[in-house]
């Protein structure tokens, strides 16, 4: 007799004394003979239950759903017409010889049969947990986390632990505190990744580092991003952009052939620069084909008053062109019109190209009477119209056309169902802006001020800082940002012209990263990186759009724990003894 899963039973079981603990997933009284659906984390088999030859101290008529049972008896194949097709354990049964009741179950406040809130399902995690459908989510993240670290130690990366107590640095978002009793006053931080221990590690000659470690960013939460994540954490030194991506790239196509048993297509490299001017977005969506179209030239000779003024300055006129768009409702049309505002748009010119042959006859807009037949033609040419198609254009500064058109692609796309389900789109993106611009006009890293510009003068790179590119890349699939990195800086020269563009001064950048430029002083390899979101790898691999699906015990968009009832109030004295003092 031995100890076996309930879902791992088949007919080369047969005849086996075995011994199972699971739940009770169903429970059916059939003339004599009660039917168990047992359940465990590898799936359910049914268990044959003869109240008459089955040893037991426990009541078999108060058992119900979710019970905890253990049962020990003899597999036994099904007759060959109750063999059940729909699950893995169809051909066999368990005929029960004992049962014992490990533990009963009150009425759940979860219905598995039904959806319940997410609320709900947070609230009772351990409850949630138990369908197959959540269970099976969580083991398909422990076999891709399996996967990784055979890829990882396969290709010498040795697995390396940083600390989590830290200090608090400006990296982009902001820090979760740890007040310290031991120096009062004093904080550690949570880290946000652990971005300058890993180059430490590389100053220190550990030329292949990985870690899939916990990250900590307290900023406002959407369905793919929690307050807490884990990240695939890599570094190395002595490789170019170029073959660190290799190195990425050749991890993910593992990924995706062991567990979808998919060969990814090509990953294409695109510019910044490119895939904003045509998608309106840094992390596009290649599944869906509309792209941003430059009508300013087109429209060049039009009166409209918003659109000649466009032309002597730096703004943009570009919009898209939806195929069989026409169909479109005037409340339809209304509606995107609406949702463009919400990203400060100042209005949507549209066009509907009924029957392009009849010129301005064959057409319906919303500026129509500032149209010529010879202004139609251009526009049309542009973008390739056909009938049918609708175009939406916005007229505005750079950034806030490019944001507007990326959203309405991804709305649209979704809405008219363009976007090609069925595909597999990765793609590389290169040449981010070193630096932008922050709301108060002041310098801010576009990533993190340890990525190496692609100049290396200093003088170059003081002189003119919004005009630098960083050697950075982005992983993106189907819209999801998944992975990102760069080559770092490992001069402490090029380190120190950075943080004086941020605008930290030399007794700041000591107080700060003293100890980073001490370590760039003593012998620093060129090295680079790149971090892995895994919960959001397992969310695309899985097929959820939701990053809570895969974590275990995950935060709601409020950053709380409904199960836990976190974060909550302290006890004063614990305060005290933290010398913190809340008002």
């Amino acid at each position: 007799m031995y100890k076996q899963y309930c879902g791992r039973l088949d007919t080369s079981h047969k005849d086996q004394f075995i011994t199972l603990n699971g739940w009770v997933q169903k429970r059916r009284d059939l003339g004599g003979l009660i039917f168990i659906d047992l359940r465990d984390r590898e799936g359910i088999v049914q268990v044959v239950i003869d109240p008459e030859h089955i040893e037991t101290n426990d009541d078999l008529s108060k058992i119900r759903n979710e019970f905890c049972l253990e049962i020990k008896g003899h597999v036994r194949l099904r007759p060959q017409q109750q063999i059940n097709h729909k699950i893995t354990t169809g051909e066999i049964e368990i005929n029960a010889n004992t049962l014992k009741v490990i533990s009963s179950a009150d009425n759940l406040p979860l219905d598995f049969n039904q959806n319940n809130s997410e609320e709900q399902r947070l609230k009772y995690r351990y409850l949630d947990l138990r369908r197959t459908e959540m269970s099976q989510k969580l083991k398909a993240r422990s076999r891709i986390t399996s996967i990784i670290r055979n890829f990882l130690e396969e290709h010498d990366f040795l697995d390396i632990e940083t600390p989590v107590l830290s200090k608090s640095t400006p990296e982009g978002a902001r820090d979760y505190l740890v007040p310290s009793r031991v120096h009062p006053g004093d904080f550690y931080a949570l880290p946000q990744s652990p971005q300058i221990y890993k180059q430490l590690l590389m100053v220190a000659g550990f030329d292949k580092y990985y870690q899939i470690v916990k990250c900590f960013r307290d900023e406002d939460l959407r369905a793919d991003r929690q307050p807490e994540f884990t990240q695939v954490d890599i570094e190395t030194s002595f490789l170019t952009s170029a073959e660190i991506r290799n190195i990425a790239e050749s991890l993910v196509r593992r990924l995706w052939t062991q567990t979808l048993d998919i060969e990814l297509p090509q990953f294409p490299v695109y510019t910044y620069d490119y895939v904003m001017e045509t998608y309106g977005s840094d992390k596009p969506d290649l599944r869906n084909p509309l792209k941003i179209i430059d009508f300013k030239r087109s429209l060049s000779s039009c009166s409209l008053g918003i659109i000649q003024e466009s032309l002597s300055d730096e703004n943009y006129v570009k919009g898209l062109c939806i195929p069989n768009g026409s169909k479109l409702s005037r409340k339809e049309i209304d509606n995107y019109i609406a949702y463009a505002k919400t990203f400060k748009s100042k209005g949507l010119i549209w066009i509907k190209l009924n029957n392009i042959k009849d010129g301005l006859n064959g057409i319906q807009s919303s500026i129509k009477k500032f149209l010529t037949d010879e202004i139609l033609n251009n526009i049309i040419k542009a973008c390739d119209a056909e009938d049918g198609d609708i175009l939406f254009i916005s007229v505005d500064k750079k950034s806030n056309v490019l944001n507007i058109l990326g959203e309405l692609r991804n709305k649209i796309g979704n809405d008219l169902n363009l976007i090609r389900l069925d595909e597999w789109q990765p793609l590389w993106v290169v040449d981010f802006p070193m630096f932008e611009t922050s709301e108060d006009g002041n310098l801010q890293a576009m990533h993190h001020p340890f990525t190496s510009p692609k100049e290396t003068s200093v003088d170059k790179i003081l002189e003119n800082p919004l005009e630098l590119l960083s050697n950075s890349y982005d992983m993106v699939i189907n819209g999801y940002e998944v992975g990102g990195g760069s080559v770092r800086i490992h001069s402490q020269e090029i380190q120190a012209a950075i943080f004086k563009l941020l605008h930290l001064d030399e007794d700041e950048q000591q107080d700060k990263f003293g100890f980073l430029l001490e370590a760039l002083s003593y012998g620093a390899p060129a090295h680079g990186g790149i971090a892995f979101g895994l919960d959001r790898l397992v969310m695309l691999l899985v097929g959820t759009n939701n990053i809570r699906d895969v974590i275990a015990f995950p935060k709601t968009t409020s950053a709380s724990d409904l199960m836990m009832n976190a974060p909550s109030s302290v006890d004063i004295n614990v305060l005290k003894d933290l010398s913190i003092t809340v008002e």
